[in-house]
């Protein structure tokens, strides 16, 4: 029986997030109804979970070896080009990834050194990107793994 790799803890903050997001949006629509009146938070809350839910499914989606690709050309090249190509697959992702944790941490920096504030609610913005940088990481990780399970044989593109 071959164990299906997981990334447990995007799974779960990917849950949390999408439930949090299912509550808070359910008030408001209750509250709106009774009252005539909304949360103010709800927006920008909303905003930000998604964000939080895409990088994590994302990194979710990475580990499971689920990310959309054209293997017709990996599929055709005998095993020492097709590695080649797998770790170049790697590289490309690792370098774009790689980017974005550094400028998201950068922007993360330079946001809490400012000391700006959200638009709706006023909370520290860095409060929000500071996801930006840590599940891209989580993600270069997830990206890793499954490159080794990729050259190891361990993970079939036709299941």
């Amino acid at each position: 029986m071959q164990v299906r790799p997981d990334a447990r803890l995007e799974r779960v903050l990917a849950t949390l997030a999408l439930t949090i997001i299912a509550v808070i949006s359910l008030a408001n629509v209750v509250v709106r109804y009774v009252t005539n009146a909304s949360f103010a938070f709800t927006e920008e809350f909303s905003v930000f979970l998604l964000v939080v839910l895409t990088f994590a499914g994302a990194s979710v989606a990475l580990r499971r070896n689920g990310h959309i690709r054209i293997g017709l050309l990996e599929r055709a090249l005998p095993w020492g080009p097709r590695r080649a190509l797998i770790v170049f697959q790697w590289l490309c992702g690792a370098v774009v990834l790689s980017l974005i944790v550094w400028f998201g941490g950068k922007l993360t920096w330079d946001e809490y050194q400012w000391g700006s504030l959200s638009p709706g609610l006023g909370l520290p913005q860095w409060w929000y990107l500071a996801w930006l940088p840590l599940l891209s990481a989580l993600m270069l990780l997830r990206l890793t793994q499954q490159t080794f399970d990729r050259l190891r044989g361990g993970l079939d593109d036709e299941s």
